[in-house]
């Protein structure tokens, strides 16, 4: 009877040593199962973290790239433009000269056609003159055509050689004033050159005239006639 008491207490003592063995084993699994699950979600969240980071550098890499591409493209594309706003502005100065050579040379066409004009107009009515004082010379000293003509024609070269000497006195008092060398030498020129237009070698003309009647017609009634002439020529005329 002992025997199998103690046989019993036996059996159940391994048995209940198994079932403490099996217990701990069981909990040191779950425990070593936690550890493992517990390292590789780390090592999952670490590996998780850098592909992150990577992506993210990865990112400001190619962000910083296109930003520097960009900037390359506007620097260029400002150059460019620079270029095009230089290139227009020569482009608008010569326009703008052209109008500017363009309008000087209509103001200079203007002003020949109208000095043209006066230079025309001038002859038309100092050939009207000439021929008005033709015919009063004909009419107060009974003179022939070619005789007023010769009279008058000289009368004008008095004129032409006052008006001469008025002009080299002016040019000569403003080189006074200017005392340039260059100025002088263009005066002296000017003076040589209009002097050479102008020069008349006698400033007296003598007509003869045999008929008393005739000097009596020209002198005329009180003098008259002669102070007539006179004030039409500009001219000091002795009998």
């Amino acid at each position: 009877m002992e025997t199998i008491l103690i046989i019993i207490a036996a059996v159940a003592g391994l048995i209940a040593g198994g079932l403490i063995t099996s217990t701990l084993l069981r909990k040191a699994v779950e425990k070593k199962s936690e550890n493992i699950l517990k390292d590789a979600e780390e090592k999952s969240e670490m590996i998780k973290r850098d592909k992150i980071l990577q992506a993210k550098e990865k990112f400001l890499q190619m962000k910083t790239d296109h930003e520097n591409q960009i900037q390359e493209k506007n620097k260029e594309l400002l150059k460019n433009e620079n270029r095009l706003k230089q290139k227009e502005a020569v482009i608008s100065q010569k326009i703008e000269e052209l109008q500017r050579k363009q309008k000087e040379t209509s103001t200079i066409k203007d002003n020949l056609s109208a000095q043209l004009e006066i230079v025309t107009k001038r002859q038309i009515e100092l050939d009207k003159a000439t021929k008005q004082q033709v015919e009063q010379l004909e009419t107060i000293s009974g003179m022939s055509g070619e005789q007023a003509k010769s009279l008058l024609i000289e009368t004008l070269k008095d004129e032409a050689k006052a008006e001469a000497m008025v002009q080299i006195k002016d040019i000569v008092e403003e080189a006074k004033l200017t005392a340039n060398t260059e100025a002088k030498k263009i005066v002296i020129e000017t003076i040589q050159r209009t002097a050479a237009e102008h020069a008349i070698e006698n400033s007296v003309s003598v007509f003869n005239i045999e008929s008393e009647e005739i000097k009596g017609r020209i002198i005329g009634r009180e003098g008259r006639n002669i102070r007539t002439l006179e004030a039409l020529t500009g001219v000091e005329i002795i009998i």
